[in-house]
């Protein structure tokens, strides 16, 4: 017999996983589903840029923020599904059936919606032949800054992504040059002038119309450019080549009829401060949710997680306390605090 969780999180990016640990906090029976292999969400896009803007928390790369947002997750023992994509939610009395991708079912009392962006892929680069050298040269994120060492870099793009890339490369890298199809770079302009400063190329008014093989062709070697005003073409060698044109944003969950969720822009669920959407029974968190005073930042994300964890938590349980107990008080913490402290605290041997 199928079981029954009292929550099922869709969406295993910060907003998942931060409200899989609250959820555990306020003592619910927890699942989280993610369409990808791996949890993280947005931020495995870019696992070598420092995250600053989180309260307390010292400046941390991204790769190792995901590690700790997984760990914290799994505090209380969730069922975690990954590669499990959802297609369709329907709602059987008082409970909610997921169907996946794959034809299975999943049944729960409430249903949090945390799917962000969406699935997230970049948008390729349009050149015949271009995905061969996926597997070598051509990237469409930066994973490590070490095989960029001493390298003759193009990067493809104009936006926040591409400069932000251009900045914290051109120390390391011999040459990084961008090229960008219109004539102004929508980045913002303290880090364009930045780029500029640290000694980046920057070409608007360009694209790229060919990539060339190296001798074995197993990489690109070569680099062909066009002007888009003048029509004038140049060619040159490159080590690496970045692709920055931003994401599709795959947004395939549907709804039954009868649970139907008001949207804006035709993609953010319309909700409240406190998770809560159009219809009972399905709250919502992070990037997904939509409501006044929002605050578009990780740090929003933890709130936004929270609330509507509490809010799941009196809608199953109407005289439960509102709030979840501060950590430095509550009960499900005691033996946890007694470990870390005997180790930090144990005489050295």
């Amino acid at each position: 017999m199928q079981q029954v969780y009292d929550v099922t999180i869709i969406g295993g990016g910060p907003a998942g996983l931060y409200s899989a640990f609250y959820s555990g906090l306020r003592g619910l029976k927890t699942k989280l589903v993610e369409s990808q292999p791996q949890l993280g969400g947005k931020v495995l896009l870019y696992p070598e840029k420092l995250i600053w803007d989180i309260g307390g928390h010292p400046p941390v790369l991204g790769d190792q923020f995901v590690k700790q947002l997984i760990e914290q997750a799994k505090t209380f023992d969730p069922t975690i599904l990954t590669d499990t994509k959802v297609d369709l939610i329907e709602r059987h009395d008082d409970i909610f059936v997921i169907h996946t991708a794959a034809g299975e079912k999943h049944y729960s009392k409430t249903v949090l919606l945390a799917v962000g962006g969406g699935i997230i892929s970049p948008q390729k680069l349009t050149l015949e032949g271009a995905e061969k050298y996926e597997m070598s040269n051509l990237h469409y994120t930066v994973q490590s800054y070490k095989r960029f060492v001493d390298k003759d870099i193009i990067i493809s793009g104009g936006g926040n992504a591409a400069i932000d890339w251009a900045v914290e490369l051109r120390p390391i890298a011999k040459s990084v040059t961008v090229v960008y199809r219109k004539e102004h770079l929508s980045a913002h302009e303290a880090t364009v002038q930045e780029a500029l400063k640290a000694g980046v190329r920057i070409e608007c008014n360009t694209t790229i119309t060919k990539l060339s093989a190296n001798a074995d062709k197993t990489a690109i070697q070569l680099v062909t450019c066009e002007n888009t005003l003048t029509k004038q073409s140049y060619t040159r060698q490159i080590d690496e080549v970045i692709v920055s044109h931003g994401y599709n944003r795959e947004a395939s969950l549907a709804f039954d009829e009868a649970i139907a969720i008001p949207k804006k822009d035709d993609y953010y669920f319309e909700g409240k401060a406190t998770g809560e959407t159009a219809h009972p029974g399905i709250f919502a968190a992070g990037d997904i949710l939509s409501f006044d005073g929002k605050i578009n930042l990780l740090l929003g994300t933890f709130q936004d997680a929270a609330n509507a964890v509490n809010s799941i938590k009196t809608y199953l349980e109407p005289t439960a306390y509102r709030h979840g107990m501060v950590s430095s008080h509550n009960e499900l913490f005691k033996e946890k605090n007694r470990s870390i402290i005997e180790k930090q605290f144990a005489p050295a041997h």
